[in-house]
This record gives structure tokens, C-alpha cells and sequence, in this order.
């Protein structure tokens, strides 16, 4: 089950931030960057606080800038997650959210960015996006995967999983433990025709690689690594 962990450091989402425009992409709401005329393309899946957050935009421009069309949709259709709404406690508000849906709305736009000439499409799930991710990557649906300190993944998903996987974990998380993390290395390395890349990030928190302080130095280079370490797997494995 989300926890609270999944909602802290909430991000002050301002829906014109990045170097990109908001699309109709697949029939939702989607934040693009980068070279419209790249074949190659990369779906960034926020967590629970949706597309609109700035780091996760300035994120997807430094993907863009690697030479990658990025497309961050809209799958929580307006309705991110606000932490001040007493009614919708995270425990109600998934329901109306769950990752099968976020799974089944992004075929859609998959074959749309085919349909564009993409050849080939690379995914990150940031928390609640990981489980989204991964249930991709399990149909095969895209050509590489980066999981960031995933939500709701079990080690039964990972045994399924069939494309080319990188998940980075935090030291400081209830989600997705170290122990956890190790358990889904353990799957991985057990199926040597996934190529796969597992780390844990030391003195970071669930959410570190999108919901950090742009005034915290410690945090911002943490972030920065992460993203280093997305940005070379798909780099490595989206051709």
C-alpha cells in the first residue's frame, strides 16, 4: 500500500515550467521536449504528484538534450495528489489512480509515438510510475526501463520483467527498502538474458531523485547522480 512516504517533500507543481510545450499525445495531456524528429523517445511516469512538477520537467529536458524526443503524460488526468486535502487521504486517492490504469492509458501513447516514427522508446517510473513502468516492461512494451525508487513493485513483478532494467533505490525508504532492493537484485542476476543495473543511493530518501530542495547542495548532487546513471541505460540500451 502508498504510505506517507510516498507524499512527502510535495513539489509546488507550476504547469509552465521546462523548456517544453503541453501536447495531446495518445489522447492525454503530455509535457514534451526535445527533437520532434529523434526515433528514439523516452516516457518519463511521475509519481503521485503528476506532470507538472519542475524537477521532473527539467529532468526530462536534460534526457531531451541527450538527443531523445521525451514525453511526460498527464496520467493522473489533472487530478494529482494534494497533500492538504483531508477528504482524499493518499489510501482513498489511489483508488480512483491505481497503476493498471496508468498502464492501460499508456498504450496509446506508445503506439503514438510510433505512429510519429519513433523506432524505439526507453521508460523512467519515478514511485508510483515504477509500478507502471514495470508492468511495461513485463508485456515487453518498450526496448529499456529505469525504475526510481519504486512504489507497489513486488520481486514476483521483477521475475517478469523482459527488457533491459535499472532500478535505483535510497537507503531511507519504506516503499522499496534496501533489503527489498537486494531482493530484486537477487531476481535479476538470477536471469542473465535481462541485462540489468542495481543500485542503492546512500543518505536519500524515497523521492530523492524528484522531489529534492533545488537549494540543497547534498540533495541536488544525489539527484544529479541518478539521473547520470538514467540518462547512460538509456542511452546504452535505446537504439
Amino acid at each position: 500500500m502508498a504510505s506517507s512516504e510516498c507524499c512527502s517533500n510535495p513539489p509546488t507543481l507550476n504547469p509552465s515550467s521546462g523548456t517544453g510545450h503541453v501536447e495531446s499525445l495518445g489522447g492525454l495531456d503530455s509535457y514534451v521536449t526535445g527533437s520532434p524528429d529523434s526515433n528514439l523517445a523516452v516516457l518519463l511516469i511521475s509519481d503521485v504528484y503528476g506532470f507538472e512538477a519542475p524537477n521532473l520537467r527539467k529532468l526530462a529536458d536534460k534526457v531531451a538534450a541527450a538527443g531523445f524526443f521525451v514525453v511526460v503524460p498527464d496520467f493522473l488526468n489533472k487530478d494529482p495528489y494534494a497533500p492538504e486535502d483531508a477528504n482524499r487521504p493518499i489510501s482513498v486517492w489511489i483508488k480512483d489512480h491505481g497503476p493498471d490504469k496508468g498502464f492501460e492509458d499508456a498504450k496509446p501513447v506508445l503506439e503514438a509515438l510510433k505512429s510519429k516514427g519513433v523506432s524505439a522508446i526507453g521508460a523512467a517510473g519515478f514511485c508510483w510510475g515504477a509500478k507502471v513502468v514495470v508492468e511495461l516492461s513485463k508485456h515487453a512494451l518498450i526496448q529499456a526501463a529505469v525504475l526510481c525508487h519504486p512504489s507497489l513493485v513486488t520481486v514476483d513483478d521483477i521475475k517478469e520483467v523482459k527488457v533491459p532494467i535499472s532500478i535505483l533505490g535510497a537507503e531511507i525508504d519504506r516503499m522499496s527498502p534496501p533489503e527489498v532492493v537486494k531482493q530484486f537484485e537477487e531476481v535479476l542476476t538470477a536471469k542473465p538474458e535481462v541485462k540489468s543495473h542495481v543500485k542503492i543511493f546512500p543518505k536519500v530518501s524515497h523521492g530523492w531523485t524528484v522531489r529534492y530542495s533545488v537549494e540543497d547542495e547534498a540533495a541536488c548532487k544525489s539527484a544529479e547522480e541518478a539521473h547520470q546513471d538514467l540518462l547512460k541505460w538509456f542511452l546504452n540500451h535505446v537504439k
